[in-house]
């Protein structure tokens, strides 16, 4: 029988999770002893996000473009793409198109992009890469399916970023809504090691035109060469993703979604079917505890909304049948790879060694300087 967390909804489906004597996680205590001290919803963060939009406009003066952010056609990005609007930013903005985004999705982008007049570059990826990728991943049975989409997306960034001499990327992650996240659950989706072992078992075609971003440019390249800084600027703000939504709805005519990540058609059947129901893992406990812990919703409301079904029955049939006619599988196939014994990602070549050892040098560089340096692109 699971235990859930006293405070917020986690429990023991994440196998590293541990209570205090009044049943309070670890990630509660995270939250409160170093999250939150990067989370301003009190109002104090509006000065320090002024600060670094004046220096953003500083460095890309005379620029085309003073920073880059990446639109997905969620709440997060969405919502940021206006207030940096508000802000007087001028951004270029990159979508990158997997081959799995939703009608709905690809509206709410142009009505973005038209009322903020902003200038965007969609990638569109080879999907024949993107579904041998993907499908190396289904065959691997590993609990971050998402690496793929997601590694091809920040690679792009970061690609645009250079090309377009940017220093600045603005991201729509935010501490109010993903504060929790296990480790134990899935490795970074930047590990391009990882990506390419798991690739070199399973695929069947080379990644010709699938971008990757390497251990050095990471950790070293982008941020120290090129000056590349990843900006958080919902962290700063009182953000609230339910007024948040009526704000975008109201102001450009922003349609809702009817799940989390209703965006991508394949993000949607990952996380609410491949992981809960081969993994245990419901990604709706991470978003849900998240707000608990930052004031957005009671942990009765959340106990209730996760007494909700992941699908309806007839919606997940229909989302099954699209998924298998897109990768070209039959649905005995996908029976099958549902069905295989999983594996965790170190099973696989990863860069976890390398990230130790940065890790090391970094507390070592600090010590002989006498200050903290905690710069990552």
């Amino acid at each position: 029988m699971m235990k859930v967390c006293s405070r917020c909804v986690m429990d023991t489906s994440d196998a590293e999770i541990v209570f205090d004597d009044a049943g309070v996680c670890n990630h509660c205590h995270k939250f409160d002893n170093v999250q939150s001290k990067h989370l301003f919803a009190d109002g104090s963060g509006e000065p320090r996000l002024q600060k670094i939009v004046e220096q953003i406009k500083k460095e890309g003066a005379g620029k085309d473009y003073d920073c880059i952010i990446g639109l997905s056609g969620g709440v997060d990005s969405s919502y940021l793409a206006v207030k940096v609007k508000d802000m007087g930013l001028r951004p270029l903005v990159v979508h990158v198109d997997a081959g799995w985004n939703s009608e709905l999705a690809v509206s709410n982008i142009e009505k973005i992009i038209k009322y903020c007049g902003y200038d965007l570059h969609t990638h569109v990826m080879n999907w024949e890469e993107v579904r041998d990728l993907q499908l190396s991943y289904m065959k691997a049975a590993v609990a971050n399916q998402d690496v793929p989409q997601d590694h091809a997306f920040f690679a792009s960034m970061y690609h645009f970023a250079v090309k377009n001499n940017i220093k600045y990327i603005l991201s729509g992650g935010n501490l109010a809504t993903e504060a929790v996240f296990p480790e134990s659950w899935h490795g970074s989706a930047m590990d391009a090691i990882n990506l390419k072992a798991i690739h070199k078992k399973y695929g069947e075609r080379p990644l010709k035109d699938y971008k990757t971003i390497s251990f050095l440019d990471y950790y070293f390249w982008y941020p120290f060469v090129k000056g590349m800084r990843t900006v958080r600027p919902l962290n700063f703000m009182n953000y609230d993703k339910a007024k948040a939504e009526a704000f975008l709805q109201e102001t450009v005519g922003y349609r809702s979604y009817a799940r989390k990540h209703g965006e991508s058609i394949f993000t949607k059947l990952f996380q609410n079917h491949y992981l809960p129901t081969k993994f245990g893992y419901d990604k709706r406990k991470l978003h849900y505890s998240s707000m608990v812990l930052s004031g957005q919703l009671t942990r009765e409301a959340a106990l209730q909304k996760l007494a909700e079904p992941l699908y309806d029955p007839a919606e997940l049939e229909l989302d099954i049948e699209y998924f298998c006619k897109k990768m070209r599988i039959n649905r005995a196939q996908f029976d099958e790879l549902m069905a295989a014994p999983i594996h965790d990602y170190s099973d696989f070549a990863n860069w976890d060694s390398r990230q130790q050892g940065a890790k090391k040098l970094q507390l070592l560089v600090q010590r002989l300087l006498g200050r903290r340096i905690n710069v990552y692109s």
